[in-house]
């Protein structure tokens, strides 16, 4: 007889965990079946984000900032540092300790929660019984009254640009390099070829970007767009745009082997060499072998788990949460729909606010959005206000030494209720944060102009931002704008 719990979670990432901890957190008998395994044969939790994405890149992140710092950026704070070296095997072994310690985090957190782990890999059957690949074990079977599948994704791969896990590499391989490339190209001027493409640029690699669109950053608001690419050139990031990747393949040259890549824009066909290649063209969700046939879940046209709001599947007791199901691939949306689901499972209420979740760009300086952005309203014929207000004018952003960008705040023409907020700047990712609140708490524009903010801080843009909208900003030159 298989063995039955209360709720299955089939994957341990930011979406499987959370969800799994919190079920617990109810009362109710979980187990967590994951089958991570890192280089050394060891099993771990945390998935895509603690393992090989969000933990390590912002790790590398950090530490590539303070060496170009070092390099480049103390010298107008009366600091003179000669003979700057990068060690950057202490760094990788740096990223490495904060990933262990996070994930055996995760396990601690299991165990004084009474999550059970399950390590292997886990295949929905019908009547909500999951067999599982235990490695060393063979196959079991386990049975409970709910499952939830969540999965993850994994890196897309494109067919002309094969990868070797050597010279052409996806976002994982890209974590891991040995050496800095003297030139690098990265397939992709999204989310993750940018941060990629900052860290190795700031560690001394000639970086250029091939994208495929004729639009920089087409997911963010466009004024916000057009200041960072501006800014990203000033950095020496070469962003080629509209330009169509014909093929990539390690050859042969005088040096060793490099990449010889192919691609074709408005101005004809073009030829580059490059040390290493990264392959950063998005995701896919991992939703191949996660259930028999029978089982009938419905995926839609991109392969996505088909759910409702509330993350039912097609299948009743089947939930789906994370990158495995539509919107955005984001740790903290999938977290937040593991709690949803968590809580429904228990016979609360819960609920996801789609409209309201953030996004980050962990590039220097930070990019943050939520809400609408001039696009989306302009589209739909919306009226509304803008106000903006620019780092330049912040006495704490003058202290730090990080002037570029501004807040941009959205709010209703008529009821000046904010519609969304776009920061360009030191710690966007943070203040951000600020207004996902008071949008959540259905706040306007006045209500930030009238809150209180410490002084000095970077927060204090979002309320000088607020002012503008209504043309009362204190540290800018009046200029009030209606659409």
């Amino acid at each position: 007889m298989s063995e039955k719990y209360d709720v299955l979670v089939m994957g341990a990432g930011p979406a499987g965990y959370v969800a799994a901890i919190r079920c617990a957190q109810l009362g109710l008998k979980t187990a967590c079946i994951d089958n991570w395994i890192t280089k050394d044969g060891k099993s771990v939790l945390g998935g895509t984000c603690l393992n090989v994405g969000c933990i390590p890149s912002k790790s590398l992140l950090e530490s590539s900032e303070l060496f170009s710092r070092c390099q480049h950026g103390l010298v107008d704070h009366g600091i003179n540092v000669n003979n700057i070296d990068l060690d950057l095997s202490v760094m990788m072994q740096r990223k490495n300790k904060i990933i262990e310690d996070l994930t055996k985090g995760i396990e601690t957190l299991f165990k004084s929660n009474k999550v059970e782990w399950i390590k292997g890999r886990g295949r929905l059957l019908t009547d909500k019984r999951v067999e599982v690949d235990v490695n060393a074990d063979g196959i079991k079977i386990y049975q409970a009254e709910n499952i939830i599948i969540a999965t993850g994704s994994s890196s897309a791969d494109i067919s002309c640009a094969p990868q070797d896990n050597e010279y052409i590499v996806d976002s994982t391989g890209a974590l891991e390099f040995s050496e800095v490339p003297k030139r690098l190209g990265v397939i992709g001027a999204g989310v993750i070829g940018l941060e990629l493409g900052s860290v190795w640029r700031r560690l001394g690699s000639e970086v250029v970007i091939i994208e495929a669109q004729d639009t920089f950053l087409s997911i963010a608001d466009e004024q916000i767009s057009k200041d960072s690419k501006r800014e990203f050139k000033k950095q020496g990031i070469d962003i080629r745009l509209n330009a169509r990747l014909m093929s990539a393949e390690v050859v042969d040259v005088d040096q060793g082997k490099q990449v010889e890549v192919h691609y074709q824009d408005t101005k004809g066909d073009h030829k580059e060499l490059f040390d290493k290649l990264i392959v950063a063209v998005g995701r896919r969700p991992n939703s191949d072998n996660v259930f028999e046939k029978e089982v009938d879940l419905l995926l839609d046209e991109r392969c996505y788990i088909h759910v409702n709001d509330q993350c039912e599947t097609s299948v009743p007791g089947v939930y789906a949460i994370g990158d495995v199901v539509r919107g955005p691939m984001l740790a903290h949306k999938g977290s937040e729909e593991g709690i949803m689901v968590a809580e429904l499972i228990a016979g609360n209420h819960a609920e996801v606010n789609y409209e309201l979740i953030p996004s980050v760009i962990y590039t220097h300086p930070e990019i943050a959005w939520v809400g609408k952005n001039e696009q989306h309203l302009k589209a739909a014929g919306e009226n509304y206000k803008t106000g903006i207000f620019p780092f330049a004018a912040s006495g704490r952003a003058r202290a730090l030494g990080t002037i570029t960008g501004m807040v941009k705040i959205l709010s209703h023409g008529d009821t000046d209720r904010i519609l969304g907020v776009h920061v360009f700047g030191p710690q966007a990712s943070e203040i951000i944060a600020q207004a996902v609140i008071a949008m959540e708490m259905g706040a306007s524009s006045e209500d930030l102009g009238l809150t209180v903010f410490a002084h000095p801080t970077l927060s204090e843009s979002l309320h000088e931002a607020a002012l503008a909208v209504n043309n009362n900003a204190i540290h800018i030159a009046a200029k009030k704008s209606i659409k």
